[in-house]
């Protein structure tokens, strides 16, 4: 590249070239930062965590750069702060967040390296995980997003947009790596996989990750991807490659990835002091080094000496001024985190509906019946089919939901009726449903993912989890309202891969509202409550329930929503109070005959009715829980330990709990109907209990 060519890069980044003297400001200023951290901050325990960048630093300098469009959007790794600052994040945000202090990232609630970026004005980067491998299908979604508002809904907003996702050597082992590159390729998605090798995940060469430690090269014959692989230390080649690479993707619409070779110049963290290499390997390493390259580049045929050194002089001062403005701002009041935790009036800035202006028509508690009683499964359909209608930002999908209708046949019909775009299957990835799941949604979807049955949802325990304390750990700066449907439960039979219940985990996971229905009403209520709402929801569908006599009602019409946190009593009375939920109300109901008993129904775990439970128990002085989960920590223990604490004096026996006994779910008939609760042990222990 001849000189005069860079010096036509310096001033044009519209058309997709480099401004030179940004990137080593910008190069210099992330040097400042490690440095300042390093030597200053982390010593006097001013920042706990720290991720030197040196040597990833340049090369996601140069891919920042280009990242110019309004919808574009990254999702990095703890690495990623020069790409930070590319994008325009302040140094101020930067150093006050790895102090821990209030405002940037997350107002003191997550470490200083796990970042996150709302930018009206450009590209922003997405809420940064912990777990590695972790940000691959939120991104993939955000991509599917940006393919859905374009083909679907015909906004050309989003026709060159692109998200990136960025990963190290040891990330491309993980299951969300596989999972999004199966989504990107399968489904022509406009993403970029930039994978920043530098041979090491901690101290684990890259051999270890992938055969040969090349991913780029194993990928060769990959479908539908486009490889670039290359040295990203030079200035030169890897500005040529990110070029190539983010045009490729804007342009083409189809998924590349970029694999550049970096050097990890310091440790893994703070205070990893590389004793795993060898004196030649570190020295090899920082002969690799970026900086002095770029200078070599620059100096003289961009720049003066001189006027490097100005660059460098204004990237320290501006470092010192960022300290200074971080380190005088206080901690975030302590009784304020716990705030944020679910949506309380203030809006997020970026994700799900509501912040772009959604306003959910009228409804009501009160149903309006129509027609012959229906069941579980057609009244589920039925709402669907309704809120899809009135709200084409609603999109459903999951293992066998389209041409199939779902395994459970509650989404039969919805493809011929909105699309493929909007009902559609995935490949047999949970992890990979509830992450694309969480990036459409932060590019303001409401994605309505199932997951088959309640035991498939292990794989994408960390994509559930970290979506739930999105709100919280980004102080509300991004939300995730997604919308998970779990049949749960035995069905005529059970085993203990399709029956689990297992509740209980969704409620210990912050962040999560969760619904656990009886019957058709109540699951059009909730369900219609889940779809116009502003956080995300796990909506259990019991699978006896589905079609249970029982549990059909009439449809309680279009208008019919149910609050969270409030309980139905299905049966009053005076002498015992029966908390329930799921398959086991209509066994209570059955049990109760002939005893004047409160029933409840909680209907929401996740709020759960507290008041309505107590003053039932204030007035019937027993209590019995009755629910199909394991006792051992379940649910139903909950209830128990805030009876006991709030209404012990007012109490005439015991609380007592009544469950299936700590083991999966028994396939013979006749073993599950000894372990789950049967009409008939209920009722002896409502006995039992009016005799105490």
């Amino acid at each position: 590249m001849g000189q005069s060519v860079i010096k036509t890069h310096r001033h044009n980044t519209a058309d997709g070239q480099i401004d030179w003297p940004k990137a080593a400001y910008y190069l210099h200023l992330s040097r400042a930062l490690d440095e300042m951290e390093e030597n200053r901050l982390v010593p006097e325990k001013k920042v706990l965590y720290q991720f030197s960048a040196r040597g990833h630093d340049m090369a996601q300098i140069l891919l920042g750069l280009q990242l110019t469009g309004a919808h574009d959007a990254i999702c990095g790794y703890y690495r990623s702060r020069p790409i930070l600052l590319s994008l325009g994040v302040e140094p101020v945000d930067i150093l006050g967040s790895a102090m821990g202090r209030a405002g940037g990232y997350s107002d003191g609630r997550d470490i200083g390296v796990v970042f996150n970026y709302p930018n009206p004005n450009g590209a922003s980067a997405l809420p940064m995980c912990g777990g590695v491998g972790a940000q691959y299908t939120p991104t993939a979604g955000w991509t599917q997003a940006l393919n859905y508002y374009t083909n679907t809904l015909g906004n050309n907003e989003y026709a060159k947009a692109i998200g990136v996702v960025l990963g190290g050597d040891g990330s491309v082992a993980s299951n969300g790596f596989w999972a999004a590159l199966t989504a990107a390729t399968t489904q022509s998605l406009p993403m970029l996989f930039y994978i920043e090798d530098n041979g090491y995940g901690i101290s684990v060469p890259s051999t270890f990750q992938t055969p040969g430690g090349n991913i780029a090269a194993n990928l060769a014959s990959w479908k539908n991807l486009r490889i670039f692989d290359g040295d990203g230390c030079g200035p030169e080649t890897a500005a040529q490659l990110i070029q190539e690479a983010v045009t490729f993707v804007r342009e083409q619409r189809l998924p590349a990835m970029l694999r550049l070779t970096v050097p990890r110049l310091q440790g893994h963290s703070f205070q990893d002091t590389q004793a795993y290499k060898s004196a030649d390997t570190v020295r090899a390493e920082w002969a690799r080094d970026p900086l002095p390259r770029l200078r070599d580049y620059l100096v003289p045929a961009v720049m003066s000496a001189d006027e490097w050194g100005s660059i460098e002089a204004k990237a320290r001062q501006d470092a010192e001024t960022a300290r200074e403005a971080a380190e005088a701002r206080p901690v975030a009041e302590p009784t304020t985190v716990t705030h944020n935790l679910f949506f309380s009036g203030e809006m997020q800035k970026m994700g799900g509906q509501h912040c772009t202006g959604y306003i959910a028509p009228k409804s009501s508690d009160v149903p309006e019946p129509s027609g012959a009683r229906i069941n579980m499964v057609t009244a589920i359909r039925k709402t669907l089919d309704h809120e899809m209608s009135i709200n084409e930002r609603v999109v459903v999908f999951g293992e066998d939901i389209g041409p199939k209708g779902g395994v459970h046949a509650v989404t039969l019909g919805l493809q011929d009726k909105f699309g493929h775009d909007r009902v559609f299957d995935t490949s047999l990835s949970e992890e990979g449903i509830i992450g694309r799941a969480v990036g459409m949604a932060l590019a303001g979807l409401v994605p309505v993912p199932e997951i088959q049955f309640r035991k498939y949802a292990e794989p994408a325990t960390e994509q559930l989890n970290d979506c739930g304390t999105m709100r919280w750990r980004t102080n509300n700066r991004f939300a995730a309202p997604i919308i998970v449907r779990m049949p749960i439960g035995f069905f005529k039979c059970g085993d203990p891969w399709h029956s689990q219940t297992n509740e209980v985990a969704f409620v210990h996971q912050p962040g999560w509202k969760v619904a656990v229905p009886s019957n058709a009403e109540d699951a059009v209520g909730l369900l219609r409550t889940s779809l116009r709402g502003n956080d995300p929801v796990i909506f259990f569908e019991h699978r006896a329930m589905l079609d249970h006599a029982w549990a059909r009602r009439p449809y309680p019409g279009d208008h019919f929503a149910l609050p969270f946190g409030k309980a139905k009593f299905t049966r009053t009375g005076t002498d015992i109070t029966i908390v329930t939920w799921g398959a086991m109300v209509h066994r209570c109901e059955e049990a109760a005959e002939g005893v004047s008993a409160d029933v409840i129904d909680l209907r929401t775990l996740m709020p759960w009715d507290q008041d309505a439970v107590l003053t039932s128990v204030r007035k019937t002085r027993r209590c019995l829980i009755v629910h199909e989960d394991l006792g051992t920590a379940g649910f139903g223990a909950e209830i128990a330990a805030v009876v006991a604490d709030k209404a012990f004096m007012d109490l005439d026996a015991p609380v007592s709990r009544l469950t299936m006994p700590d083991i999966p779910s028994p396939h013979n008939p006749v073993l599950l109907d000894w372990a789950v609760p049967s009409v008939e042990r209920i009722a002896n222990r409502i006995a039992e209990l009016l005799e105490f």
